[in-house]
């Protein structure tokens, strides 16, 4: 079993050792095979035999080596030795020179946009930046989204078919191009993460792996553009986020709501890593989205109690959020925000216009704010109803428990 520290290093070198062949030898297809199995190597070999003094030299020879291997058979098969010669360079199979041991800064953010082409869909952009940027295996990414791991497989295939199809180079975007990319990266980052802290179906209510890796990805954007308000509020709401994750489930495993948890179990550190990030960007960056939603979190983050958080702020952040970035999402959260300040009744009268929304009609989320709102509002009969529709939409096994165990209570507590 390989070990944890193995594991982080080798997350860390995947983007490295791949930057590495791209640039030299092109093919992003091949190249991202062979780093894949110097990875496997690696975590086979480095728990018995020890991390190498040079780990990411080894893993780029080792990558190298599958690589050119390839090459050969693939010219014994088509007799092709002229035309691999003249790609193949001499130094293919050996370790790289001193200069290429240092990692060309942006290598990651190349990678980050050539996973994050347009010519991707988001599941295939996200399949693509775990395996190539994040150096999980496709059966890590098919265990985490819960698909058969040919399914990944063949979605991994297609995405670098896409990709190699669409002339995609490793290099950075045209600069009329790269914010609109830049932007798919941080979705990307922000789906993985979302899925990770709120497993979409199954029985766990998270997957800890994703939220992990994505946090570590925003971390090592946030590196590389330090100056992007939007990665510093990217990162911050994951930070916010995740530190409740100890108070989230019960013994049992169970959802335990914001306003129930026992914030003594909530993580200090990133709260305060969290607040302090988006506390700063908000001083110098226009605020943005993922600024404006990690600053929402800060809010629930520093109240001291449930009942002693300051719903007016939320509510005004809602405001700005539905601004610059509406959808009904933020409508919804907004609805649930307004409740706690104007009333059950207001929250209602915000969620009607959802109904008729087909981006979220049917969503389990909006019946469960409704249910919520309706029990506030002592309708305990249509909250039930709306628990109850709720539970039947998630494919959550530990939503659907919670949904149906409110709905049971408004049916016992009398």
């Amino acid at each position: 079993m390989t070990s944890p520290i193995v594991e982080d290093l080798l997350r860390t070198l995947a983007p490295q050792v791949l930057g590495v062949l791209v640039r030299r030898h092109g093919q992003f297809y091949a190249c991202e095979d062979a780093v894949q199995e110097a990875l496997l190597a690696a975590a086979t070999q480095w728990p018995e035999q020890g991390v190498p003094d040079h780990p990411r030299s080894w893993l780029v020879t080792v990558a190298t080596r599958r690589l050119t291997d390839e090459w050969r058979s693939e010219r014994a098969r088509r007799d092709r030795e002229v035309a691999v010669a003249v790609r193949e360079p001499a130094y293919a199979a050996v370790a790289p020179p001193a200069d290429e041991e240092r990692p060309a800064a942006d290598d990651t953010l190349k990678l980050l946009f050539l996973c994050c082409h347009p010519a991707l869909g988001v599941s295939a952009q996200v399949a693509l930046t775990l395996r190539a940027v994040g150096g999980l295996s496709t059966a890590e990414i098919a265990r985490a989204y819960l698909v058969p791991e040919a399914t990944m497989s063949q979605r991994i295939r297609r995405a670098k078919q896409r990709i190699e199809g669409a002339g995609a180079r490793f290099v950075m975007p045209a600069p009329a191009d790269r914010d609109e990319r830049l932007r798919a990266v941080r979705h990307v980052l922000y789906l993985i993460f979302n899925e990770g802290y709120t497993a979409s179906s199954g029985g766990q209510l998270r997957r800890a792996e994703l939220t992990r890796e994505a946090i570590r990805l925003a971390r090592e954007l946030h590196r590389l553009l330090p100056d992007d308000g939007e990665v510093v509020g990217l990162l911050a709401l994951m930070l916010l986020t995740d530190a409740h994750r100890a108070a989230r489930t019960g013994p049992d495993g169970e959802l335990i709501p914001l306003s129930e948890q026992d914030r003594a179990r909530w993580d200090r550190a990133e709260i305060e890593e969290g607040v302090a990030l988006v506390t700063a960007a908000l001083t110098w960056s226009p605020p943005g989205p993922y600024q404006v939603q990690a600053a929402i979190a800060a809010v629930h983050a520093e109240a001291p109690s449930a009942a002693q958080t300051d719903w007016p702020q939320i509510v005004a952040l809602y405001r700005v959020l539905a601004r610059i970035a509406p959808n009904p999402m933020v409508t919804l959260n907004r609805a649930a925000a307004v409740a706690m300040v104007d009333g059950p009744r207001a929250g209602l009268a915000l969620l009607a216009p959802l109904d008729g929304d087909r981006r979220i009609a049917g969503h389990h989320r909006l019946a469960a704010v409704r249910a919520h709102l309706l029990e506030l509002a002592g309708e305990r009969g249509a909250a039930r109803t709306a628990y109850l529709a709720a539970a039947r939409a998630t494919t959550s096994l530990p939503e659907r428990r919670y949904l149906e165990v409110r709905a049971a209570r408004l049916t016992t507590d009398r």
